[in-house]
């Protein structure tokens, strides 16, 4: 299973792409995170569809400095565009 997650707040420069990558390592997940030059967070995580739906409710809640508005995401049955992940990093 995959997810495709946007989250909008106050989400950069507060630790929050260490957060996602601290998490998805705990939960077996792989993909990536990374800033937009919006100002949101944008992340891609493959794995088990109960540790992807944790990593999305961690999402929801991110680091103690954070604070989220909003989180979008798109799923997918497989991986995303064919791509299978052999790790999680931040771009």
């Amino acid at each position: 299973m995959a997810a495709h997650v946007f989250i909008t707040g106050f989400v950069q420069g507060v630790g929050y792409r260490q957060f996602v990558r601290h998490h998805a390592l705990k939960l077996e997940l792989t993909g990536w995170v990374k800033n937009l030059s919006d100002n949101r967070v944008e992340a891609v995580l493959q794995g088990r569809i109960e540790d992807v739906e944790k990593m999305v409710l961690l999402c929801r809640k991110g680091p103690f400095l954070s604070e989220v508005r909003d989180v979008i995401v798109e799923w997918e049955n497989k991986s995303l565009a064919g791509i299978e992940f052999k790790d999680f990093r931040i771009l």
